[in-house]
């Protein structure tokens, strides 16, 4: 089954306080470059100090990488963005709507309601991206390129067809007819509106 959204470069986002480890958000910023030269990592930090940490860090790091070269080409377009205002980071967070998102900091769990677009949340300092892709079961295709806006990750049901039934009794049809009569003439649909009248003058009678 084709996905109904194009699946575009692998993306993450982590959003970080200052007393995240450097360590741990560099590895994640790298787990997710190595997939392609055109992924896309991002963070969002409270202060420049752990921005400095972290890009010492990703030097640290890529050099033991087997695909390095791949996620330098990532890096190279990548960015960290300090934002101290956390009102801000979220406005950030929805309106990417990043298809995995790394919620690194101490007040995590309070962020979770506030954020209305992501294919994925992982929450607090040991929640590692990698887990998602093999480990916890959770859904591992994710809309991207902001398609987190609109769409779910790919689930069961989308390899279902679903169906609404409606009954409508005698009741029904004379406290919602008139209205269903209404707006058919607006539209100047009057066999709309005439199928409708017919039921109603049968119940009146």
């Amino acid at each position: 089954m084709k996905s109904p959204w194009p699946a575009g470069p692998s993306e993450v986002m982590i959003s970080a306080d200052k007393k995240a480890n450097p360590s741990f958000i560099a590895a994640d910023l790298l787990a997710q470059a190595e997939h392609g030269p055109d992924s896309q990592v991002i963070l969002l930090c409270d202060d420049a100090e752990i921005a400095r940490q972290v890009n010492q860090e990703l030097q640290r790091q890529l050099p033991g990488l087997s695909r390095q070269t791949i996620a330098q080409a990532a890096l190279s377009q990548s960015r960290i963005i300090i934002c101290p205002n956390l009102e801000e980071q979220l406005r950030i967070i929805n309106s990417y709507a990043p298809e995995h998102l790394i919620l690194n900091r101490l007040d995590a769990e309070t962020w979770v309601d506030k954020i209305n677009a992501a294919g994925t949340v992982f929450i607090g300092p040991w929640a590692a991206e990698t887990l998602g892709d093999y480990i916890t079961g959770s859904n591992h295709v994710l809309p991207t390129n902001g398609f987190a806006k609109a769409y779910n990750g790919l689930n069961t049901l989308d390899f279902l067809t679903r169906s609404t039934i409606q009954r409508i009794n005698e009741e029904g049809i004379k406290t919602l007819g008139p209205a269903a009569v209404s707006l058919a003439k607006i539209e100047g649909l009057e066999g709309h509106a005439k199928a409708v009248e017919c039921r109603l003058k049968e119940v009146e009678n």
